[in-house]
């Protein structure tokens, strides 16, 4: 039919994603791009953009697949914080060792590409980071600690997540990333444990 694509864009920016996942932004070269979408450089344009609008695509594409699965896990347990944090790093593993899809993070991948991105990629990724976060800040809500607690264990939870896709993709092994994600869970449920118990009296 005339003026109807003839490839399936959803499956494109998977394929385009995966590249940007595996080599990240700036080794994620047009010519890499095309050959795994199976598009010409104009027909990448002409569906895309450059290869910045591309990128992303690719970045909400990833958020949609994966923020979702994150939101969901973290959501999945009112009341219980510690097990939401569980929850939400089953998912993490979940995915780092799934076979089909890169090593690692493409958030933590851009995220330490942030130097080679444009000024709106960059803001684009910090906000997916904030987002992250946020959906863990609001997971933990249910305790009794203070704003500054919860915050600052908010933060901590998406620096662990970071650092599971980097160790991940510098090769340590399964065992090795869970221990670090239970070690995590013990931190934050120590952590809101004392919060709890409130302030010890001092002298």
């Amino acid at each position: 039919m005339s003026g109807r694509k003839q490839f399936d864009v959803d499956a494109a920016l998977d394929q385009a994603m995966r590249v940007f996942w595996q080599r990240g932004y700036a080794d994620a070269s047009l010519d890499a791009l095309g050959s795994a979408t199976g598009l010409g450089r104009g027909s990448l344009y002409g569906a895309f953009g450059n290869k910045d609008a591309l990128f992303r695509r690719c970045l909400d594409r990833y958020t949609s697949v994966y923020g979702a699965r994150y939101e969901q896990a973290l959501a999945a347990h009112p009341g219980d914080p510690v097990r939401a944090v569980e929850a939400f790093f089953d998912v993490i593993l979940g995915r780092i060792a799934d076979p089909s899809v890169p090593a690692g993070c493409l958030i933590a991948q851009s995220a330490a590409q942030s130097p080679a991105l444009n000024e709106e990629n960059s803001t684009r990724v910090r906000g997916l980071l904030d987002m992250q976060r946020q959906r863990v800040r609001a997971a933990l809500e249910d305790s009794s600690a203070d704003a500054p607690t919860l915050d600052a264990l908010a933060t901590y939870v998406v620096a662990v997540n970071q650092s599971l896709a980097v160790l991940s993709r510098a090769g340590a092994s399964d065992a090795e990333l869970r221990s670090v994600a239970r070690l995590a869970c013990t931190t934050v449920a120590d952590t809101l444990t004392r919060a709890a118990s409130g302030p010890v009296a001092q002298g």
